[in-house]
């Protein structure tokens, strides 16, 4: 049973950096592509981040690019997503996903992530 658990939000200011950490447990991580998404309410989850199995494919929302990066690290089981120069906008829930399909392209459409996290609050403020 694959079981992830996201750390590292928190409440900062607008500008500021946060580092999330998803732990991917059950199965081996290298097997599965990951991604990142965020949700406020009333709004559909939104992939922020998304990188395959291999590392070798990764894709941002037009909102986050050149200032997210999301990166793996497969010895230690755990996906990253560095968020610099936050907005309040960047506020919402952050999750975690870990998709079984090796693919080659990453993706991002949650309906293609078969494992998810709890989530983490990111708060930004002004």
């Amino acid at each position: 049973q694959v079981q992830l658990e996201e750390s590292g939000g928190g409440l900062v200011q607008a500008g500021g950096s946060l580092r999330l950490s998803c732990i991917l447990s059950g199965r081996t991580f290298s097997n599965y592509g990951m991604a990142w998404f965020r949700q406020t309410p009333g709004k559909e989850r939104e992939c922020v981040a998304a990188i395959t199995w291999s590392g070798g494919s990764t894709l941002y929302a037009d909102s986050v690019k050149g200032r997210f990066t999301i990166s793996r690290d497969n010895a230690k089981n755990t996906v990253y997503l560095e968020m610099n120069s936050l907005k309040p906008e960047d506020t919402a829930v952050y999750y975690c996903a870990a998709d079984e399909a090796r693919t080659i392209v990453a993706v991002t459409s949650p309906f293609k992530y078969d494992y998810w996290g709890q989530g983490t609050q990111v708060t930004v403020s002004s």
